[in-house]
């Protein structure tokens, strides 16, 4: 069903976090356009959640490529990753930010849900804006965790319509162990990107961040193209 092969993501989780920029995550009629990324290195890595070998709750990090390791972030939120390298490696790509493109209304309906009536409506910016955000918009719960996103396995997938962007590059953030290591990526002026830790304008499309990397396919700040009837199946 997806557009990607294993060879896209069966590699070291920083070559591979950088590419999924610009792809698409899709889940049934819901989808978001992957604009931040951070690598996890497995036993390399201080911050990874395989750093010290498997366990029950990572197990599916250790599977192969392509997989969908889903879990739950201080008892609250879900968070998805991308599976990455060889089997056995326990390594992976978190996904950070979308950006809505699809199924807008459910992720509008998903992300009000248990907030007071008096609330004001989510923007379409903080649909996605973060991993528990945008797991609760798609609906990716623990239930998706193992799911193959090349084949789209419980209808998730991932899909590549071609269009890539400007990227930057800087130090994950929320974590504690290694926040050093400039592991984490994003599109260059995408409003969805993690508030506060944008290039230096903030939303303007500037080369700030660690080894900015310049357009692929896409000008800096340029607007994706939408999903087209083909990508929106389900």
């Amino acid at each position: 069903m997806g557009s990607v092969s294993a060879a896209v993501v069966a590699r070291d989780p920083r070559l591979v976090a950088p590419e999924l920029l610009g792809l698409l995550l899709v889940h049934g009629s819901r989808a978001g356009r992957i604009v931040e990324v951070e690598a996890y290195c497995g036993a390399e890595d201080p911050a990874a959640h395989t750093y010290r070998g498997r366990t029950a709750r990572n197990a599916t990090m250790f599977g192969p490529a392509g997989l969908l390791y889903v879990y739950r972030s201080y008892g609250l939120h879900w968070c998805a990753n991308v599976v990455c390298g060889a089997e056995g490696e326990g390594v992976a790509v978190l996904v950070r930010a979308l950006q809505p493109v699809a199924g807008l209304e459910e992720m509008s309906s998903a992300r009000s849900a248990g907030r007071r009536p008096e609330a004001p409506a989510v923007r379409r910016r903080d649909l996605c804006r973060g991993p528990g955000r945008l797991c609760q918009a798609l609906g990716v719960t623990g239930d998706h965790d193992g799911a193959d996103l090349l084949t789209g396995d419980r209808g998730l997938w991932l899909d590549d319509d071609g269009w890539r962007p400007a990227i930057d590059q800087g130090v994950r953030i929320g974590i504690t162990a290694a926040p050093d290591r400039p592991w984490r990526w994003w599109v260059r002026g995408a409003p969805e990107v993690s508030r506060g830790h944008q290039p230096a304008d903030d939303l303007g499309g500037g080369a700030g961040g660690v080894g900015s990397q310049g357009p692929q396919r896409g000008a800096p700040g340029s607007s994706p193209p939408r999903l087209t009837p083909k990508q929106r199946r389900g």
